[in-house]
Parts: structure tokens; C-alpha cells; sequence
């Protein structure tokens, strides 16, 4: 997964660049917004680190071992707590592989274009919002996990929330849309949308969909049966 996300991060980040010369000679953009695109590209990874938190507890479900791991915690409870702790250590880890690859890129790809990067307080803030989501992603893929079980579905479930239902409720209702969890974590690493949340309403919402998620992942892990 993380392999997948770096890959991604770099096309998106290099590809960007690329048109950022004329962008700049045109005045769509400044230097300065350029080094922040090229860092905000790095977003992407909540995905796979979403991905990697769902699979971490789809896949038992999808071997049977379930079963055995609910007896060798001591319950279903500690077991839940156990992922999801364990969920967020790995976020922790793509957040900070992530931030790492973030604040070099600018260095390596503007230059490319004969540009040099232009680092700002918006570019620390947005790369601090790419930590935060990324970070965050991993718990909320486990909390599907635990909800839907079914490794397939719920890898699916992640990709059309991600890429299509939540960016499409944003542009057919955006009164909606912008309290959708993945738009906003758009705010949180600074998109810049018009008609998104601010930073401290958007925090609140993702909030609000984790502790949502986590109550419903305990309430049906403790209701079904574990096999």
C-alpha cells in the first residue's frame, strides 16, 4: 500500500509541476502555490493508508481467523480496542512517511521546471493537513473493516466513497457534500474550495464520523456473530 501510495504522490506531485510554468506565466498561480500543490498532491495517501486499516481487519474475517484472535485477546472489546490502536500506530507511520516525502518534493520537482520552491506558512500548514488525514485514514478503514467485514466490500466501500460519492455530492449538493468525511479532510490540509468547511468545523466533523464509526463497530462486532 505504501509502495502504491508513493507512486501516486510522485506522479501527481512531477505532473503538476510540469504545467506550472505556463500557469505561472499566465498568473493562474504563483511560485508560492505551486510549492503548495506540489505538497497538497501528497493527500492521496489517506487512501492507501485507509486501505491498509481496513484489510488489517477484513482479512481475518476473510481467513476465519477471527475466531482464534477474539479468544487470544480476551474479548471482543479488547480485541476491537486492540486493532484500532494498532490501526492508528500504522497511520501514525504513513503519516510520517508521507510528510517526509511531501516536504522534499518540492525541492526535487520544481527544479525541474527551473523553478525554485517558495516555502510559506500555508505550505507548513497544508503539510501538516496532509499528516493529519493520512494519519487519521488508517483508523477509519479499520472501523469499516469492523462494520462490513467482507474484505472485498470493504475496499470497495473506501474507493467510491473516496474517489466518486463524496466529490459528487460536494459538486450536485455542496451543502451536503462538504460534511462528508473525505471532503473534510480536504480542509484540513487546505484544498482551498470556496464552499468547504473551515479548519476547526471540519476537524469537528471527521471527529464526528470516527466516534460514529466506532460506535457502530462496537455495537454490531458485540451484536453478530464473530463468524
Amino acid at each position: 500500500m505504501a509502495l502504491i501510495g508513493v507512486l501516486m504522490g510522485a506522479l501527481a506531485g512531477s505532473g503538476y509541476v510540469t504545467e506550472a510554468d505556463k500557469d505561472i506565466a499566465k498568473g493562474a498561480t504563483t511560485i508560492e502555490g505551486v510549492t503548495d500543490q506540489v505538497v497538497r498532491s501528497w493527500f492521496m495517501m489517506l487512501l492507501f493508508s485507509a486501505l491498509l486499516g481496513a484489510i488489517f481487519v477484513s482479512r481475518e474475517y476473510q481467513s476465519g481467523a477471527i475466531g482464534r484472535s477474539v479468544l487470544l485477546s480476551g474479548g471482543r472489546g479488547r480485541l476491537l480496542t486492540a486493532k484500532l490502536l494498532v490501526g492508528l500506530a500504522m497511520g501514525v507511520v504513513f503519516g510520517a512517511l508521507t510528510v517526509a516525502l511531501a516536504a522534499a518534493s518540492p525541492s526535487v520537482f520544481l527544479p525541474q521546471a527551473q523553478l525554485e520552491p517558495a516555502w510559506t506558512h500555508e505550505t507548513t500548514l497544508t503539510l501538516i493537513g496532509v499528516f493529519v488525514v493520512t494519519t487519521l485514514g488508517a483508523p477509519w478503514g479499520v472501523l469499516l473493516g469492523w462494520i462490513i467485514r467482507n474484505q472485498a466490500a470493504t475496499v470497495a466501500t473506501l474507493l467510491g466513497l473516496t474517489l466518486f460519492v463524496d466529490e459528487a455530492l460536494l459538486r450536485l449538493a455542496p451543502a451536503v457534500g462538504k460534511f462528508t468525511l473525505t471532503i473534510a479532510m480536504s480542509s484540513v490540509y487546505r484544498d482551498g474550495k470556496p464552499e468547504l468547511l473551515s479548519v476547526p468545523a471540519a476537524s469537528l466533523t471527521i471527529a464526528a464520523w470516527l466516534v460514529a464509526a466506532g460506535i457502530a463497530a462496537r455495537a454490531l462486532f458485540h451484536k453478530r456473530d464473530v463468524l
